[in-house]
């Protein structure tokens, strides 16, 4: 008699996968997601990016970029393969402590204001000294005088800025971020570029998925993907990216 139970598939560990590199901040082999449609990261792909990497995930609409992250981020389950956060599968306890995730529509809570959605996420992840970080952070988006107002009903520039407080004030060594541009003011725009310039030369690695070229400078790496394959893996300049999202 056959059993329909099956054990789960057991991650790779470098005794058993040479091309691990436990050391790296993101990590993926022979990954990908076939939704049955033809959509999807259709490659089996194969990235390790470092410490300290600011990489721009770069394609057009529907190339794979949002389930790469989602992916990454544990999220997703793949089809094959796999990822993996600081040396451990994405998911896993390990890996979640390690990674802070901001999709492109922040979750919010309906009845609480901008300070508690910052105080709640804090304390859950056991932020230290976080009260003056905070601080910082409401005032360079501009949100000082809507610290007691329901993000919930914030318009989508303000929703993603409150995302992205929230997405900085937890701990982490990897951030995995999904087109934050969108919807932010200049000014906004411009204290993004500079807070992950910052988060950057303080050791975290940031992946970016975004066409923005103020953000090129600062970039260490481009990663461009086209229909669900990697289309491009090397230096970010303005050229590539226009050419990689198809001379938008």
């Amino acid at each position: 008699m056959t059993s329909a139970f099956a054990l789960p598939k057991q991650p790779p560990t470098p005794a058993t996968e040479p091309r691990l590199k436990p050391d790296a901040a993101l990590q993926t082999l022979d990954l990908s997601k076939d939704y049955g449609d033809g959509m999807g990261l259709m490659t089996e792909l194969d990235l390790v990016i470092g410490t300290g990497e600011l990489v721009m995930l770069v394609g057009p609409n529907g190339a794979g970029k949002s389930t790469f992250l989602g992916l990454a981020a544990g999220m997703l389950e793949p089809t094959n393969g796999w990822a993996f956060i600081a040396g451990s599968p994405a998911g896993t306890v390990h890996a979640r402590a390690a990674l802070s995730y901001l999709p492109d529509n922040p979750v919010l809570y309906d009845d609480l204001s901008l300070g508690e959605h910052i105080e709640y996420i804090a304390r859950l992840h056991k932020t230290v000294d976080w009260q003056d970080y905070a601080d910082d952070l409401v005032d360079m988006f501009g949100l000082g005088d809507r610290i007691d107002d329901l993000p919930s009903r914030f318009s989508r520039g303000l929703k993603q800025k409150t995302g992205l407080i929230l997405g900085l004030i937890r701990p982490f060594t990897v951030m995995l971020v999904d087109e934050p541009f969108v919807g932010l003011d200049t000014p906004g725009q411009e204290t993004l570029v500079e807070i992950m310039s910052d988060v950057v030369a303080q050791g975290a690695t940031i992946i970016c998925s975004t066409h923005q070229l103020d953000l090129v400078p600062s970039a260490t790496r481009c990663v461009g993907l086209r229909d669900g394959e990697l289309a491009y893996d090397g230096p970010a300049t303005a050229a590539k990216i226009r050419e990689l999202v198809g001379g938008e």
